[in-house]
């Protein structure tokens, strides 16, 4: 066991040690640290030492507190669940995406609007909320749409019962769009790879670009994705592209970076055939 040595900064020191337990596997992933009370008679310090000395972990993100049971460590291991991202387009011209409706009944009495059969099989339980926005400098900068242009929008609140897992989808259908498209508006409860047939069906031909960045969240994002402190979000951006490249619609994907991994499938281009002569 590390010695605190003194004069120095206690709380460093303490932390230290704990950091040094962890890491040896002393304490392992997802077990409880000791009471505060342990850690003062096992390191000999006072009670605001060892409160600082676990603030600085936390912030680490090496330790997360559950609230009425005290720290525990964070697990290192593999991500608790796996988003794939793809869209296929069938022979028959029908799209599938990962997130393709269950055959689950909704529960409208226990507060679930859907559910969403993942590829690995589990079931996702789904809050959706549509209501009316405008874009922002940076929503409309990817929409190619100036500051203040009317939206709608449809926020999905989704949860794992499995893994515990919370993410955030959200969709973003310019009014003029929604307006040469009607059945876009019709109900937020549609699939992606619906809205996408609809798209399609208006004659546009699809193509999607994505950017993702990890970030701190917001405080309404750690709220509703139920973060430990000291954990960032994948925050994702998806723009579908129509006819002559147009950005059509934008979807936000945020989830905890400390649960989550995003799994691709990448093709290579083909190059268009060149003219013959040229």
């Amino acid at each position: 066991m590390a010695e605190i040595q003194r004069p120095g900064a206690l709380y460093q020191q303490v932390a230290a040690a704990v950091r040094e337990a962890i890491l040896s596997g002393e304490y392992e992933p997802g077990s409880p640290l000791p009471s505060e009370a342990q850690l003062v008679e096992r390191y000999k310090v006072s009670r605001p030492t060892v409160r600082n000395a676990i603030a600085a972990l936390r912030a680490e993100g090496l330790i997360g507190v559950r609230h009425g049971k005290g720290s525990y460590v964070r697990s290192d291991g593999q991500p608790a669940v796996t988003f794939e991202r793809w869209v296929k387009r069938t022979r028959s011209g029908k799209y599938t995406t990962p997130d393709a409706p269950a055959a689950v009944p909704a529960a409208p009495e226990m507060g679930i609007d859907a559910t969403v059969r993942m590829p690995d099989g589990t079931n996702w339980v789904v809050e959706i909320k549509r209501y009316r926005s405008r874009t922002t400098k940076a929503t409309g900068a990817l929409l190619e749409l100036g500051e203040e242009e009317a939206l709608l929008v449809d926020d999905r609140l989704l949860f794992d019962p499995t893994s515990g897992t919370h993410a955030l989808h959200r969709t973003l259908i310019p009014f003029e769009l929604a307006e040469s498209v009607p059945a876009l508006a019709e109900s937020p409860e549609v699939s992606l790879a619906e809205v996408f047939a609809i798209l399609t069906q208006a004659g546009h031909e699809l193509w999607w670009s994505e950017r993702v960045r990890a970030r701190m969240p917001l405080p309404e994002e750690r709220l509703a994705l139920r973060l430990p402190d000291a954990t960032p979000v994948l925050d994702l951006a998806r723009v579908t592209h129509g006819t002559d490249d147009r950005p059509l619609i934008l979807e936000e994907f945020r989830v905890g970076a400390d649960c989550a991994e995003l799994a691709y499938r990448i093709t290579a281009d083909k190059e268009p055939a060149r003219r013959a002569g040229a």
